[in-house]
């Protein structure tokens, strides 16, 4: 119920809403009722424009270390078929079980290093909103208004209760890159990792092979 008088007082506000504006503050709109578009605030923001940086470069970094662990762990089974002629059966059947549980074991650590940076990016959006707020709060004051509608909830509001344009350009000179935030989750390591280390992977890099039977 409460949504639904929320959309309707922003689907009729615009039959009131030039008598607001002629009583405010130049360039800024006077409403009750704000339209806010989130993902493009954090998106379109010097702060989400960085984050997005960061994690695309981690993101590549972790795919190429990724590929090389894949490719030394190929040449690990290759060196095991070799082997399979010249040993006894149970020797061989051993170094395989090892070089299975070995590859399971990459494979589990990861996935768990891709889901660390999916939340990287959820923790970093929450922290932006964190830091936004009291900006955002500003904006409500002088505008007048009494909630923040996100925009994908809205039907159809007036373009002039759009405010996502002027919160990013406050937020950009509050906060600039977010330099001093706090930070998200650590990066995962990428130097020195061996083929037995965690191996970081994003969603889409290649899968380790199949262990040598």
């Amino acid at each position: 119920m409460l949504r639904a008088l929320s959309l309707l007082a922003v689907l009729l506000w615009p039959a009131t809403l030039p008598a607001q504006q002629a009583g405010g503050d130049a360039g800024l709109v006077r409403s009750d009722i704000l339209v806010l578009d989130f993902e493009r605030l954090f998106a379109d923001s010097a702060y989400g424009r960085r984050i997005a940086r960061d994690i695309e470069a981690a993101g590549a970094e972790i795919a190429q270390q990724n590929r090389r662990i894949e490719a030394e762990l190929i040449e690990e089974e290759r060196r095991l078929t070799r082997q399979r002629d010249g040993m006894a059966p149970e020797d061989f059947r051993e170094l395989a079980r090892a070089f299975d549980e070995k590859v399971q074991r990459l494979r589990s650590e990861q996935d768990a290093k891709a889901r660390a940076l999916g939340a990287r990016g959820d923790a970093a959006r929450r922290e932006f909103l964190d830091a936004a707020q009291p900006v955002l709060g500003t904006l409500m004051r002088e505008a007048g208004a009494t909630i923040v509608v996100e925009r994908r909830t809205v039907f159809m509001s007036a373009d002039t209760i759009e405010v996502t344009d002027e919160a990013i350009a406050r937020i950009d000179a509050a906060l600039g890159e977010g330099d001093g935030l706090p930070e998200a989750p650590p990066e995962t390591p990428t130097e020195g990792a061996q083929p037995g280390d965690a191996a970081p992977v994003t969603p889409g890099a290649p899968v380790v092979p199949a262990p040598a039977r």
